[in-house]
């Protein structure tokens, strides 16, 4: 397995929340322009992973939140898996 498949692999084993945190905190970092040329590369690749991977996981919970049922009484009977 290579380095990029290890820190994809990484990636996707992060929470929303997680993965966000460790986005803004590389975009802070680029933002203020102090970062080596290549650290630079290194973060802006990390950065593009988690991004991507919110945007899944954000898509997903998009999915799930639609695929709740009103039963006839206008309760929510709740949310099916996504997959179902």
């Amino acid at each position: 397995m290579t380095t990029d498949e290890n820190e994809q692999t990484s990636v996707e084993a992060l929470s929303f929340e997680t993965a966000l945190a460790q986005l803004e905190t590389i975009v802070r970092d680029l933002e203020q322009g102090n970062v080596p040329l290549e650290k630079s590369i290194e973060l802006y690749t990390r950065g593009e992973a988690l991004r991507k991977h919110c945007d899944k996981l954000l898509k997903a919970a998009e999915a799930r939140v639609e695929k709740i049922q009103l039963d006839t009484a206008g309760k929510a009977a709740g949310a099916e898996p996504l997959g179902e």
